[in-house]
């Protein structure tokens, strides 16, 4: 493994960005490779044989690129894609939804945790198998919520229409006894204060990005590939459609992180 080589992350757009964020925070030497699959999001209503082929065609390109290991910031593509990628690639891949749930089990005080998501990542059960591999008597509610990715990807964080949804969406866990919320998405993070806001304080949320980039920290740790102390980290950003939208809208919370975005299609 090349220590100078990039960090490869991939989402189906804007969301995964949350987790570059969170690299860079822990990781600030690291280069790294960012692709938001900006033609075909969201990936949540698609099939899983739909988001195993995207998620394989895309990082067999950050593998063609030089990348060092791949983090599949994306929860539904780690629900039907991270074994397939972890068998198929050449480099180690991370997913997102075993770390979250690891710091959701270590955040709950009274063993009943809550997880929204799209549609692909609710339906797969990825979240409730993880959680119980690490406390099996854990009562674990989830709720779809599939316009929050389009509703974000729109730029519309702050819209009445998205506080409406949130609502609408986060009723049924307000009446459930769940202390602790996943959310089971990258792109959630941005509407984090509007989530929290929906359910009370005694709620805590939890952001799968910043566990995730201590996991990918610590392989790299491990297998001594780490950037060097000091090194000039270099970051790029690829969109499959709509580029220069991407840059605006991803410059909201990356900010000079970000100054140009590239176009690559994906057949």
């Amino acid at each position: 493994m090349n220590a100078g080589a990039p960090i490869g992350v991939f989402d189906s757009g804007l969301g995964g960005l949350t987790v570059v964020r969170a690299l860079r925070a822990r990781m600030p030497d690291e280069s790294l490779l960012y692709v938001g699959d900006t033609a075909r999001v969201p990936y949540g209503p698609k099939s899983p044989e739909t988001v195993r082929r995207y998620s394989t065609q895309i990082a067999g390109w950050l593998v063609d690129q030089g990348v060092k290991v791949i983090v599949v910031a994306c929860n539904t593509a780690t629900a039907h894609a991270l074994s397939a990628l972890q068998e198929s690639m050449p480099v180690p891949v991370i997913g997102v939804v075993e770390p979250g749930a690891r710091a959701a089990v270590a955040t709950t005080r009274g063993g009943a945790i809550g997880v929204i998501g799209t549609l692909g990542t609710i339906a797969s059960g990825a979240y409730e198998r993880a959680i119980h591999a690490l406390a099996p008597s854990v009562d674990v509610r989830v709720q779809a919520c599939p316009l929050f990715v389009p509703l974000v990807e729109e730029g519309w964080i702050d819209h009445p229409a998205t506080k409406l949804i949130a609502h609408e969406y986060l009723a049924p866990l307000r009446q459930t006894p769940i202390d602790t919320l996943v959310l089971g998405c990258t792109h959630y993070p941005l509407l984090a204060p509007l989530i929290a806001s929906e359910m009370g304080p005694d709620v805590m949320l939890i952001d799968s990005a910043d566990e995730t980039a201590a996991e990918t920290q610590r392989l790299l740790r491990a297998a001594g590939a780490l950037a060097a102390a000091g090194a000039t980290a270099t970051h790029r950003f690829v969109a499959s459609d709509a580029p220069d939208r991407f840059l605006a809208l991803g410059r909201r919370f990356l900010d000079d992180a970000m100054t140009s975005v590239e176009l690559v299609a994906f057949a």
